[in-house]
């Protein structure tokens, strides 16, 4: 960030949310120590300070992602840490957890250190997940003790899955004796092997290989199994059907150690989106029929899933213009996960702070990043917190014009589309990174 400004930073006018509730108030920031000052009306703004007006937004802490794909290393064609990170704070987000698929894979300490140093100068807290195995190719575990020294608190094959269950059962006890959490891509391949869609009424429409619901349901109640085998914590990423959700809420009920998360892009778009072929909706897991989504957004609502995280998954332009058989899975979502979530989860009647709680102080406590866990992220906005904070119009529509985006690429379902919901700050460690919805740099 350069030399930092050492005077003062007024959120000005806005409703501060946080897991505490809501109130109306100002917040003072001290730039030079990255902390809150002081939170209230009627605060004399002291001389020289940086007014960032708020008026007819919430101040929340920061948003966390508990699932991004930075692609660094390997893969800068498509993200860096720089890119990646901008496109967060643009999103409201202060802290990204970045996934460990990259070339070479986070599967050892080395690596890690290599990542951690990029994110020093991000726009936002880069937090790094590993893998559970070596190479990500599901038979010998990684060095998940190294790792855990340097701070990692995730771990996570994503993209695959463990598919082996010995493997799983015992990088689940390791983790229980390391305090660390598993985060699992629930997906069996014997099952899901060669399919590009949701198995259902449009791909046998379509004629194209699908992806069925058991293929996910399966490996969730595998883990469940091994969780409560094992005693471990298990968080599971980006689940999309009505029966994995039953399935967590079950667990729940029984006192087992087990967290989940869904997409927006599972909270809002279905398998139809694929009538056309077009590569843009494809991903992993696939778009799933509107009864799913619609136990989805249910589930939030009642409390079974715990975190809404963004699976952003950048990939050049190249890369998806071929055919759908031939197209890798994912699609962009840091910069329009906030008013998507905000859309879908106000159908089922959240307001805006609960879908907040969702997209920031929960996420934070599962990544261990909390204020409670000895991090700086989603804790209540009080005078001594850590300032990491975004300012939110949840009123404002805006149109996604794809050649805005901050991402190195362009593959955005949302593109032409009008969204409501806006971030017009963010601020990072007392820093404004994203003033009235621009970059600081």
């Amino acid at each position: 960030m350069g030399e930092r400004d050492t005077g003062m930073l007024v959120v000005r006018g806005g409703t501060v949310v946080d897991a505490g509730g809501s109130r109306r108030a100002d917040v003072v920031v001290d730039r030079a120590g990255g902390t809150v000052m002081a939170v209230g009306l009627g605060i004399d703004t002291p001389t020289g300070s940086t007014v960032l007006e708020a008026g007819g937004c919430l101040v929340s802490p920061g948003l966390v992602d508990l699932h991004a794909h930075l692609r660094q290393p390997g893969m800068e064609e498509a993200e860096t840490i720089d890119s990646g990170s901008r496109a967060a704070a643009l999103g409201g987000y202060t802290a990204v957890v970045t996934m460990p698929n990259t070339d070479p894979p986070i599967d050892d300490a080395a690596v890690a250190r290599d990542v951690l140093k990029l994110g020093e100068q991000a726009l936002c807290r880069v937090v790094v997940a590993g893998a559970i195995t070596v190479g990500r190719a599901g038979e010998r575990l990684a060095p998940m003790g190294e790792l855990a020294a340097l701070g990692v608190r995730l771990f996570t094959d994503d993209g695959t899955g463990v598919q082996d269950a010995g493997v799983m059962r015992r990088a689940l006890e390791y983790a229980r004796g390391l305090g660390v959490t598993l985060a699992q891509h629930c997906e069996d391949q014997s099952l899901a092997g060669g399919g590009h869609m949701h198995e259902g009424a449009c791909s046998s429409r379509l004629g194209v290989p699908g992806v069925p619901a058991a293929a996910e349901e399966v490996m969730v109640a595998r883990d469940i199994a091994l969780v409560r085998m094992t005693g471990a914590r298990m968080h599971f990423l980006h689940l999309s059907t009505a029966g994995s959700l039953r399935l967590v809420a079950a667990a729940r009920a029984e006192g087992l150690a087990v967290t989940a998360e869904v997409t927006p892009h599972h909270l809002e778009l279905t398998d139809d989106e694929l009538v056309g072929f077009d590569p843009l909706y494809k991903v992993s897991p696939p778009l799933r029929p509107a009864g799913d989504v619609d136990a989805l957004r249910r589930a939030c609502a009642a409390g079974v899933v715990d975190a809404v995280a963004t699976d952003h998954a950048p990939h050049p332009p190249e890369a998806k213009d071929g055919p759908l058989d031939q197209a890798p899975p994912g699609m962009l979502g840091l910069q329009t996960a906030w008013p998507v979530a905000l859309g879908a989860l106000g159908e089922v009647g959240m307001a805006p702070p609960q879908v907040l709680a969702l997209m920031s102080w929960q996420p934070a406590r599962i990544a261990g990043l909390h204020t409670g866990g000895g991090g700086d992220q989603g804790g209540p906005v009080v005078a001594g917190a850590a300032a990491n904070l975004c300012v939110l119009d949840p009123a404002a529509r805006w149109t996604v014009d794809p050649g805005a985006l901050a991402s190195r690429s362009r593959n955005t379902p949302w593109a032409g589309r009008t969204l409501v919901g806006a971030v017009r700050h963010t601020v990072h460690r007392g820093e404004p990174v994203v003033v009235d919805g621009e970059a600081q740099r």
